[in-house]
């Protein structure tokens, strides 16, 4: 049984506290959309998928509570509640592109002439409601290519187990179930071609220690944690098949947002000649984004860095720099994996047709 992010039913959204894990597992209560952008500003629920889903999911809650007297003022709330929904982190494209397509759908049902609004409502909340399979579906096909992408470029080594190298936290807590470089990870498995995996701590948030660490457990994956600052040698003194890491945002190049540490990953994947996968579903591609160096990269208190669990790790008074995502390089990436399939970098511009 995989872990659950987020409990949903119409009306009522709770979401696991990931702040507290792996020590306490605590669901809260999310009423209105400023307890979404709270919980996602805050990061008590994060992952790409699982922060479109929330906001998105706490604008059906209160939707659905909310009283209106005419359909026009509904498509009014969507429109100030998406815009104020986007601005709790900037750099993951899952929540303004999902929020963007809720408004129109909003708005195009108005201009069909919708008058009834129970009607409306309800046409709003089965096609918020719906993110939850679809996000669970797109990652299960993403990790099928995945896996079968790793094993076909272990083709010559007759039914080896693969030994994977992941970043951050992809898995059931990042999204609404199953995972995305996570969810290769549980194809594989599902194969009975994983020996093992290796995920690092990912600081200064410790989401792989803390979250994707307690997931490996929960779902008996043979696994072990490292520091940041062992990975080079790691690829160097073990026999690693890939490294697969998600993504926050892929520009139209191939260039790749993900959680700080993964740009390193990557050019040590590079010199070490192992492969490195970034396992991103369609709704993390960026349409307006032409080249990584657009993408606004969001910075995080310094507290973050200086504290863990609220004890001080750092003396007052040294300064800090902490950006929490950082960009690579299509050049860097073997392929990018989605519910479409594997593709290059050159594929990938290719079939968004790039000048």
């Amino acid at each position: 049984m995989t872990l659950e992010a987020i409990k949903y039913r119409r009306g009522e959204l709770e979401i696991l506290n990931q702040l507290l894990l792996p020590h306490h597992t605590i669901y809260e209560e999310i009423i209105t959309v400023k307890d979404g952008w709270e919980a996602i500003n805050q990061m008590k629920v994060r992952g790409a998928p699982a922060i479109a889903i929330v906001g998105c999911l706490s604008l059906a809650v209160e939707l659905h509570n909310k009283d209106f007297k005419h359909v026009s003022e509904i498509g009014i709330f969507v429109q100030d509640k998406v815009a104020y929904l986007v601005t709790a982190r900037p750099t993951a494209v899952n929540l303004s592109k999902t929020g963007v397509s809720i408004f129109q759908y909003c708005k195009d049902l108005i201009t069909a002439g919708n008058e009834n609004i129970e009607s409306l409502k309800s046409q709003l909340l089965d096609r918020m409601e719906k993110l939850l399979q679809d996000d669970i579906n797109d990652n299960i096909r993403l990790g099928e290519h995945g896996a079968e992408c790793i094993l076909q470029g272990m083709a010559g080594e007759n039914n080896a187990g693969c030994t994977i190298l992941t970043h951050c936290n992809t898995g059931s807590l990042a999204t609404a179930g199953y995972g995305t470089a996570l969810g290769v990870i549980r194809s594989l498995k599902k194969r009975n071609r994983l020996e093992h995996v290796y995920c690092t701590e990912t600081r200064p948030y410790n989401q792989g220690a803390r979250l994707t660490a307690y997931e490996l457990v929960h779902e008996k994956i043979p696994a072990t944690l490292i520091a940041d600052s062992m990975v080079a040698l790691l690829m160097k003194t073990k026999k690693l098949s890939a490294v697969v890491v998600g993504a926050d945002r892929v520009a139209k190049n191939g260039d790749t947002a993900n959680k700080i540490g993964t740009y390193q990953l990557a050019l040590l994947a590079k010199h070490h000649n192992i492969p490195f996968y970034v396992a991103a579903p369609v709704t993390c591609h960026c349409d307006v984004t032409y080249h990584g160096d657009d993408i606004v990269i969001e910075e995080r208190p310094p507290h973050e860095l200086k504290q863990i669990a609220g004890v001080k790790i750092a003396p007052d008074g040294i300064d800090c720099w902490n950006p929490s995502f950082d960009v690579t390089e299509h050049k860097l990436i073997t392929g990018i994996m989605t519910e479409n399939g594997v593709f290059t970098p050159k594929e990938f511009q290719d079939q968004i047709h790039l000048p």
